[in-house]
């Protein structure tokens, strides 16, 4: 991803933790990460957020979805320290629709990507709005996608070590790559 869109999108999710009333100082405004995750297409398959704090034991962060962006179904296997990473999920702004391994729900009120449907296995629908919050344990299949407002999320979790995520669509590179 180019340097110059990689800023764009950093703006766009300023805007967006504006709307969920999230106060970021500059120096967490400029470490905002934006995630394409090697797909050119951030509008539909894109991910941008914040770190506060990840240490051996926890992590806080907050997420903040363009309007229908879809990150991209994965899970936190078991690592070396732990059975892997735990994380709640509590929607500030906007609706989420976030999909869970169970039993499919019948008309789901989101669909994956639109080409991308055969890496979209997991169809268990838990719809989130402000104030609803929803914990994903380890090593479960998971995706969410953010409704026509867009959304913002606060993760907290256990340690985070999103490099050792595995994504169901093999095409995926979790850390961004940035070109000047």
């Amino acid at each position: 991803m180019k340097k110059e869109v990689y800023d764009r999108y950093k703006e766009k999710a300023i805007v967006l933790f504006k709307k969920a009333k999230v106060v970021l100082n500059e120096q967490e405004k400029n470490s905002i990460e934006v995630a394409d995750f090697g797909l050119n297409n951030i509008e539909v398959t894109g991910l941008q957020l914040i770190t506060y704090v990840n240490t051996n034991k926890v992590c806080a962060k907050e997420l903040a979805l363009l309007p229908e962006q879809t990150c991209p179904e994965h899970k936190h296997p078991k690592r070396s320290f732990d059975e892997g990473k735990e994380e709640t999920f509590r929607c500030r702004y906007g609706t989420v629709y976030l999909y869970v391994e169970g039993a499919k729900t019948k008309n789901p009120s989101a669909v994956p990507p639109y080409g991308d449907e055969k890496y979209y296995t997991v169809f268990n629908e838990v719809i989130l709005t402000p104030g609803e919050q929803y914990t994903i344990y380890p090593n479960t299949l998971h995706w969410f996608k953010a409704g026509k407002e867009g959304a913002v999320i606060s993760e907290f979790s256990t340690k985070s070590t999103d490099e050792e995520d595995i994504f169901t669509d093999k095409r995926i590179k979790r850390i961004p790559e940035i070109k000047d």
